[in-house]
This record gives structure tokens, sequence and C-alpha cells, in this order.
């Protein structure tokens, strides 16, 4: 691992056990307390959006918006925020997608993303892989091409890999299941 991503990688606070027993916390709010590691964080980030030729960039509710916006800012393109249902006063095209534990739902506005857009839809991470298919749907409806997903970490063992199958994505970090 190169000298950037060990600094990012030390940055991430992890909690074993939480919310639940045998869950391996991840915690990027310690990455974004670190400006050093949050700024290279971005520079890799934002590097990625332009080698797949992004127009514009897509945050996931909440925490792809801190990485999505400082990304859309440092590459000078628009930013789409895909919300969570009840959250937006626009008329919205919605997907729902399941959880381990039920579903839930993510919205766009109808007039953000146009025809011929290429979004790289961002987040802090990537494990089943559930929100990006529903964002991925969300864009493509709207006519947008999905350029490419992006994440500071990804959990393979979650099976995001199969579920996004057909898209290119690009994890900074990715860790294997603990054995807790």
């Amino acid at each position: 691992m190169d000298t950037t991503l060990q600094l990012i990688d030390r940055a991430i606070y992890t909690r074993p056990n939480f919310p639940k027993k045998g869950i391996l916390f991840y915690d990027i709010s310690s990455l974004t307390a670190n400006a050093k590691a949050f700024a290279a964080a971005i520079d890799l980030l934002a590097e990625y959006a332009k080698s797949r030729n992004a127009t514009a960039i897509g945050g996931i509710d909440a925490r792809g918006f801190i990485f999505g916006s400082a990304i859309a800012y440092r590459l000078g393109l628009p930013l789409y925020l895909l919300r969570k249902p009840g959250k937006l006063a626009r008329e919205s095209y919605q997907e729902n997608y399941t959880l381990e534990y039920g579903t839930d739902g993510i919205c766009l506005p109808r007039d953000d993303a146009k025809k011929g857009d290429r979004v790289v839809v961002v987040d802090d991470l990537i494990a089943t892989g559930g929100t990006l298919q529903a964002a991925c749907r969300l864009f493509e409806s709207n006519g947008a091409q999905v350029a490419g997903l992006a994440a500071v970490i990804g959990l393979p063992y979650a099976g995001y890999e199969q579920k996004l199958k057909g898209h290119d994505i690009h994890c900074l970090l990715t860790y294997e299941a603990p054995n807790l």
C-alpha cells in the first residue's frame, strides 16, 4: 500500500461489534477530521472522476455528500444529491432497495441529471451495493450515463461487486471480512 493510502487508512477509526455484534464499523468522521488525510482522499477520488470523463458528481445521502461536494468543487462540476424519501421539495424520482432488515429508498429531483451527463456516483463506503444500484437506476432512467462508482472504502465480502456488475467501481481502500 502506498504512503498516501496508508495515511488515509490510518485516519479511519474502526470499532468492532458496532452497531451490533459481528460488525466492524468504519468511521469516516475521523478521516474528515484529519485535514491531510481528507485532502488526500479527495485528490484521489477527484483523479478517478476526471479519468472517467465525469461531467457531474452524484452524492449519496449523507456521507456521500461530504466527499461528492469536495470532488465536484475540485473539478468544477455540478453535484446531484441523492436524498432519502421525503427530503426533497421538488418533484423527484424514487428507487427503493433492499437492506438486511427491510427496505429503504433514495430520490433524485426530476430536473437533475440530463441525457448526456456522465455521472460518477460517490459514497463513503460500499458494502452490499444496494444504495449505489438504486442510484444507477435513477440516473440511467433520467437519461444520464453512470461513468463510475467511487468510495473511500469497499467491503467486497459484503457482495457489492456482483450487484454492481457492469459498472466501473473504484474504492481507495478495500477490507476483507473482519475476524471478530
